[in-house]
Formats: structure tokens, sequence, C-alpha cells
């Protein structure tokens, strides 16, 4: 009987007490980036557009930018910046909290004419070119020997391939 009454006893424990959870709690925002935002993060909490010095929070898609003496948190950005592009805008990732009160850290650190793409030149443009290389280099053996190959090979009409120590001839 006592085993009765003790079976019946740790049955009805079971049946009240709740499930065990798991206390992992894995946040990955992969799926609520907008299609503008920087590829190639998996998490995201906010970025920096320093063109017009506002930001947009990923978790709670909002654009946040200073109106008057305080921040904004819109779902849209206001008409002023209606002629600024999302896709081709710089955009930095910031995974801190609430970065717009640090904005003069960031406003310094992304100033408008900071850019972490390095410089592009003309390529036709005189002044970027190699001094050593190119046209001005080889301008002063111009039109001699055409017909040698600069003594190389003791003027047989050969050529070498780097890789093989033979000598391959050209055919005919």
């Amino acid at each position: 009987m006592k085993r009765l009454i003790l079976l019946a006893m740790l049955g009805l424990a079971f049946s009240v007490a709740p499930p065990a959870k798991a206390q992992v709690n894995v946040s990955i925002n992969i799926g609520s980036q907008p299609q503008w935002g920087p590829r190639g993060y998996d998490y995201v909490d906010y970025y920096y557009m320093p063109e017009i010095e506002s930001y947009y929070s990923v978790p709670t898609r909002q654009f946040i930018y200073y109106s008057g003496n305080r921040w904004i948190h819109s779902r849209s950005l206001p008409s002023r910046y209606r002629s600024y592009d999302l896709y081709s805008g710089r955009k930095y990732v910031i995974n801190a909290p609430h970065p717009y009160r640090n904005h003069n850290v960031y406003k310094v650190k992304y100033n408008k004419r900071y850019s972490n793409r390095g410089p592009i030149h003309y390529s036709n443009d005189r002044h970027y070119k190699n001094k050593n290389q190119g046209r001005g280099h080889y301008e002063k053996d111009r039109g001699r020997g055409k017909k040698r190959d600069n003594d190389r090979y003791e003027g047989r009409r050969e050529r070498r391939d780097p890789g093989i120590e033979r000598i391959i001839r050209p055919r005919g």
C-alpha cells in the first residue's frame, strides 16, 4: 500500500511540474536586415549614414535623425532627405547600444570625407604613372633593333619557356 501511495504522489508531482526550458537565447537578424544594407553581416544593431548624419535601427526598423534639439525615431526619413539614395550611400555597421547618444564620436570617425575605399586614379593620367615604366621608359629604344631580340640568346630567334629549361624553337 505504501508503494501505491508513493507512486501516485510521484505521478501527480510529475504531471503538475512545468516542463524545463533551455535558457539559451540566440538572436540572428539576417532576415530582418534591409535590402539596402551592407552584405556579409549576420547581426547588426545600427547603420550609420554619415552623408545625412542619421542612424537606422535594424531591430526596430526605424530611422533615427536629429531634428530640433532631440533625436527622432521614425519609420521613414524626413522629406529633407528624400533625394538620398539608401542603396548607393555609405553605411557603417555599429553594434553598440544607442550610438546616437555618442554621435560626436561617430561623426568624427566616419565623417563625410572619410572612405574605407582606396583612391581611384584615372589610369591614363600621366601624373599617376610609374616613372620607370610605361611609354617614357621605352621611348629611348624606339625604332632600333626591330629585327633583333636585344642580343638575348645570341641572336637566335628562340624563346625560352620560364618554367622549362629546354629551348623552344619557333616553327616554320
